[in-house]
This record gives structure tokens, C-alpha cells and sequence, in this order.
């Protein structure tokens, strides 16, 4: 299976320490280990991406055509707002899992609208650092599944 490609967006740097209550106290070098020591486990290989910029989030998606099996992506902020990202998920047709830590449908009226899910294989949100470790199996499930 080719390697699966994480996407962090912005300020997702900044977890273990910002607004505790909605993101928990785990860093993102934590959930990228979990990330990788799943990934190994299973036998795939990663490439993982934390950006504070959209377009360069917009670059690492169009490049992901043909050396991808699958895009995890936390857009963060540009869940809400990038029609760019969008565009770029839905252009490459590689099989993109979208994934929160918080469960955006619980939040501000204006965190509730994913611009990102409706061209995404799925959406999982709402289990902390777990909801990446949900969006990597569902991935590879997608690629067992010739999907």
C-alpha cells in the first residue's frame, strides 16, 4: 500500500497547552507518535505535514495524486472557511478522511459547517487525539477496501 499523508492545520502546533478544555492536554509530537506507532503496526508508512498556511496545505494535497493512498486532514480553522482546500481534496480524488479532536457540531454555530466534509470519505471528530488514530484506520480500511 503506498503511504497515507496527515495533514495538521494551524495552530494545531500549539496543542497540550491551548484551551485545554476543548483540546485536551496531549501535543501534537504525541499524537504524531501515536500516529506513527499505529501506522507501523499495520505495516504503512507516513508522511506527516503540520501548516499554519493554506496554501501550502493546498500544494501538499495536489501533489498527493498517484503517491498517496489516502489523506488524514485536521483543517483546523479552514474547516469553516477554505473553498481552496476543498477545491484541492476534491481535485486529486485520493480518499480523504477528515478528522477533530473536539466535536465541531457541538460548538459555535460558526464551527458546525465543514467546507472540507462534504468531499471527504468521512468525518470523524470528537474523541480528543483519538479521533486521528479513528482517521487512520478508517483510511486504511478504504484502501482494503479498493475504495
Amino acid at each position: 500500500m503506498k503511504p497515507i499523508l496527515v495533514i495538521h492545520g494551524p495552530n494545531l502546533q500549539l496543542l497540550g497547552t491551548r484551551q485545554v478544555s476543548i483540546y485536551g492536554r496531549v501535543n501534537l509530537a504525541t499524537i504524531n507518535r501515536r500516529l506513527r506507532a499505529l501506522a507501523s503496526s499495520l505495516g504503512v508508512r507516513l508522511t506527516i505535514l503540520q501548516s499554519n498556511h493554506e496554501g501550502e496545505m493546498v500544494e501538499a494535497i495536489g501533489r498527493a495524486k498517484g503517491r498517496y493512498a489516502a489523506i488524514v486532514i485536521n483543517p483546523a480553522a479552514y474547516t469553516h472557511t477554505s473553498i481552496a482546500i476543498r477545491d484541492a481534496v476534491e481535485a486529486v480524488r485520493v480518499p480523504t478522511i477528515e478528522v477533530h479532536l473536539s466535536n465541531i457540531h457541538a460548538r459555535e454555530a460558526f464551527r458546525q459547517q465543514s467546507l472540507i466534509a462534504p468531499v471527504c470519505r468521512g468525518q470523524i471528530c470528537g474523541f480528543g487525539a483519538e479521533s486521528y488514530l479513528l482517521g487512520l484506520q478508517a483510511a486504511l480500511g478504504l484502501g482494503r477496501m479498493g475504495r
